[in-house]
């Protein structure tokens, strides 16, 4: 199985920095790294150049004008270029835990995609995790809360049973799916610009399309670092009712979403 690490960024190269400094500590790397950018400046592509240079992993940089918050584009755009049988995507502002790829890998089934949790960086905290450039953490690190989310125990994470509907501990900063599944329902819905509710609707068009799910607990940890949301709520009605029609006339494939960008 072929993997590939979904990064979405914009803007923010010191967080990118700190995760890309957590992929090279994987106890398994990924086969790809795929950073989907909505239209970041200069600095985050030397960052990446850099990167490149530096290390011996493949990696892909997808970038798209900045004319707005368009992640849902973006997303279908960096998995329309990859070979990877399996995506594992975060958050641009999430650090990840040196066995956080492995996790995903081993806990990966067939018709099934996963989702896991976060630990929060605390506020006041994340000027020292920047300057000292921290991106390991334990139960009793001072920087973090929700220890108890920080606990990798394989063996508590396997008595969570798989479920057939989306759960409220779904967060899209922490999810894995087949990409066979994603372009069977047509990947992300791109109607969606403006910050809200993409990654929702497309977990709950996989499970209208018979997908299941797993919750990742006890393992897949992700640090997430604080920071102020700068990001337009102003389509939010918009895509909340566009989530709505997903789930009460169960679509699954959409039609504005990421054949537009597969070869034929």
């Amino acid at each position: 199985m072929k993997s590939a690490l979904l990064i979405s960024t914009y803007n923010w190269p010191e967080a990118l920095d700190l995760i890309l400094k957590s992929v090279l500590n994987q106890t398994r790397l990924p086969d790809e790294i795929l950073i989907a950018d909505d239209g970041s400046t200069e600095k985050t592509r030397e960052l990446i150049r850099r990167f490149k240079k530096e290390n011996n992993i493949v990696l892909r940089h997808i970038w798209q004008e900045d004319i707005g918050f368009r992640k849902s584009k973006i997303l279908n755009k960096a998995i329309a270029q990859t070979t990877a049988d399996y995506i594992i995507q975060i958050d641009g502002d999430c650090i990840i835990h040196k066995n956080f790829i492995s996790d995903h890998i081993v806990f990966a089934k067939k018709g099934f995609y996963l989702y896991g949790s976060r630990v929060n960086i605390l506020p006041h905290k994340v000027s020292e995790v920047f300057e000292n450039k921290i991106i390991n953490f334990n139960f009793f690190s001072k920087e973090i809360k929700n220890r108890t989310r920080n606990l990798r125990i394989s063996a508590l994470s396997c008595l969570y049973k798989t479920h057939f509907q989306i759960s409220n501990k779904f967060r899209g900063c922490n999810v894995s799916f087949w990409k066979n599944d994603l372009i069977a329902i047509n990947g992300y819905n791109e109607d969606f610009e403006g910050w809200g509710r993409e990654d929702s609707d497309l977990v709950i068009r996989l499970g209208n399309n018979g997908i299941g799910a797993k919750r990742l607990r006890y393992a897949g940890i992700v640090y997430h670092i604080f920071h102020k949301s700068n990001f337009s709520k102003t389509k939010w009605d918009f895509n909340d009712r566009i989530q709505k029609e997903t789930i009460t006339k169960k679509v699954t494939k959409i039609s504005n979403g990421i054949d537009k960008y597969l070869k034929k």
